[in-house]
């Protein structure tokens, strides 16, 4: 039973890209070519925005897990930061690094990407289990999957991204244990120069794989818990064939009732963070004493066994999955979509043809204001100042050397002016950009994200969001920056405390 030295999750948080593109759609587009996928043409899926990848949702998705305790002065520090995906925007850059210097980590965290599987997410929250007696870490999973035209995959997937607080004390979950297996049971791959996943045939994958690898991990993980499968409340396992879940948890002996949705319609299969994904969806609407087992499955199965308590119902208001999947726009450009994902030879006309190398030495130099968004705060005057510089900004005050760090991602702030621009070269045109202004204090000239013409309006509250900025497709470097986008959180935040 749970002890003192109980170790488990602290919070969560989740991200959801606010764009839906219809499955509809994508069926209309192809269906000429592979009639079948008109079967999977209910619903909608989660899409990247041009400027999103699984390192900017997993940015988005740990600053709703630890917002608003990473702003109270006696919160623990981070110990540790793991970011698991598949689609790692850097194959030699350590990713989970950049993730921490955008939200501001000390450099003495320990820093790890787990990757090569679908299994990475719940095997990497796994390790952060094990590995909780160091400090509270950050776990983070995140998946942005490119598919080739006219598969089901293409209707299948989404974009999403889930994070969580690991360690021990006023925990939400008290983790009882789990089981691990490892074997190569090759369901699909992607080899080291393919763009898109090859995947085997279903009826192989649900009979020899699922239904036989499974339900041996699972029944590990009870045995070693002490549990039996009607313990389990919530069930939760991610399974593009249809019946997987529900068949696997009838072997194992656990309820139908407590078989989760898979989020299919709303959002897709969100490949390393579904799992975590379906677990913070739970968790939003789990009571104190629930029993939640986490199925994640690649290259064989691991089985993880949680317990609620009191302290989830004390958790503070966060977006979570609820909240993201609320806050929708749906897209049935299907063009846009294969766009965005560089699935479409566009001619983008001259002003893109612009060679702009990024000076390593520069963005190094200047790390916490570009990746962290840390402006700097007169210790004279109290000024507030994005971009830091020597001299304080303030007429009546000038004092050199005078300024202290002061994060400006969380400060809430409103639109002053703004322009849609329909010269400058943009993926998505218009560009809107305009003059933000922060409640404590400073300004910036920023450009604004997810937002369509008509959208945009002077004084219109708006919060900063870590993107893309540009890519460098000759050097293979992408440029993050924060943007400006419309502040939801007030009128749509859910879950925790609700």
């Amino acid at each position: 039973m749970p002890g003192s030295d109980t170790v488990g999750l602290k919070a969560y948080g989740a991200y959801v890209p606010r764009l839906r593109l219809s499955r509809q759609a994508i069926a209309e587009s192809n269906a000429w070519f592979n009639p079948a996928i008109k079967g999977l043409a209910r619903g909608e899926r989660a899409i990247c925005n041009w400027d999103e990848d699984s390192l900017t949702m997993g940015v988005e998705a740990a600053r709703d897990c630890l917002t608003p305790a990473r702003l109270d002065e006696g919160a623990p520090a981070i110990a540790a930061v793991t970011f698991a995906s598949t689609t790692l925007p850097f194959d030699d850059r350590q990713n989970a690094g950049i993730l921490a210097t955008a939200l501001n980590f000390d450099e003495t965290a320990v820093t790890m990407d787990f990757a090569a599987s679908q299994r990475a997410g719940t095997s990497g929250l796994l390790n952060a289990l094990r590995n909780a007696g160091a400090g509270d870490s950050l776990f983070v999973a995140a998946d942005k999957r490119r598919t080739r035209a006219s598969g089901p995959q293409e209707l299948q997937f989404g974009d999403a991204a889930a994070a969580f607080t690991v360690g021990s004390g006023n925990l939400i979950a008290d983790y009882l244990g789990g089981h691990q297996l490892s074997t190569d049971f090759v369901d699909h791959y992607r080899g080291a120069d393919s763009k898109f996943d090859y995947n085997w045939e279903e009826r192989w994958i649900r009979d020899e794989g699922y239904f036989k690898i499974a339900p041996r991990a699972i029944a590990a993980a009870l045995e070693s818990t002490g549990l039996d499968g009607g313990g389990v409340d919530r069930f939760i396992m991610p399974a593009l064939i249809r019946g997987v879940p529900k068949k696997v948890a009838a072997m194992a002996g656990i309820a139908p009732g407590a078989v989760r949705d898979t989020l299919q319609a709303q959002l897709g299969e969100a490949g390393t963070a579904h799992p975590l994904v379906m677990l913070v969806d739970c968790l939003q609407e789990a009571a104190a004493g629930e029993t939640i087992m986490v199925v994640g499955w690649g290259q064989g199965c691991d089985v993880l066994l949680f317990r609620t308590t009191e302290a989830l119902k004390s958790l503070p208001p966060r977006q979570g999955v609820k909240g993201y999947l609320a806050r929708r726009r749906e897209e049935t450009n299907y063009n846009r979509y294969l766009s965005f994902n560089d699935l479409l030879e566009q001619d983008r006309g001259i002003r893109s043809e612009v060679d702009a190398p990024t000076a390593l030495s520069a963005l190094y130099r200047n790390r916490d204001m570009v990746l962290g968004f840390v402006g700097g705060k007169c210790r004279i005057c109290g000024t507030v100042q994005y971009p830091k510089t020597r001299a304080c900004v303030s007429p009546n005050c000038g004092a050199f050397n005078s300024q202290d760090p002061h994060p400006f991602a969380e400060i809430p702030a409103t639109v002053q002016s703004w322009t849609a621009d329909n010269l400058t070269y943009s993926p998505d045109p218009p560009a809107h950009f305009g003059m933000v202004v922060f409640d404590e204090g400073g300004r910036l000239m920023a450009d604004m994200t997810d937002v369509a013409p008509g959208e945009v309006a002077v004084g219109m509250p708006v919060r900063m969001v870590f993107r893309r900025r540009a890519v460098d497709d000759r050097r293979g470097f992408i440029k993050y920056f924060w943007k400006a986008t419309p502040d939801h959180t007030a009128e749509d935040a859910t879950g925790g405390a609700t």
